[in-house]
């Protein structure tokens, strides 16, 4: 499975302010079923920007701990 670059026209913080607003607006109901996939949808999309957002914090992290301790 090849590495995906999170959604550039997204920041972390963006994505994920809009993660909560769309879990907030399904957990207050109130949407047709229709709507509630949408945003449903919506969701997964915007957590796997996240992620991936995460995941490459990470990897540099790594990459940048796991350096040649010899230097």
């Amino acid at each position: 499975m090849a590495e995906q670059k999170p959604d550039e026209t997204l920041s972390y913080e963006t994505a994920r302010e809009e993660l909560v607003e769309t879990v907030r607006r399904l957990e207050a109901g109130g949407t047709t079923l229709e709507e509630s996939l949408a945003l449903w949808e919506r969701g997964e999309q915007l957590a796997t920007i996240c992620q991936q957002w995460l995941d490459g914090v990470r990897k540099r992290l790594d990459e940048t701990l796991g350096g040649d301790p010899e230097e």
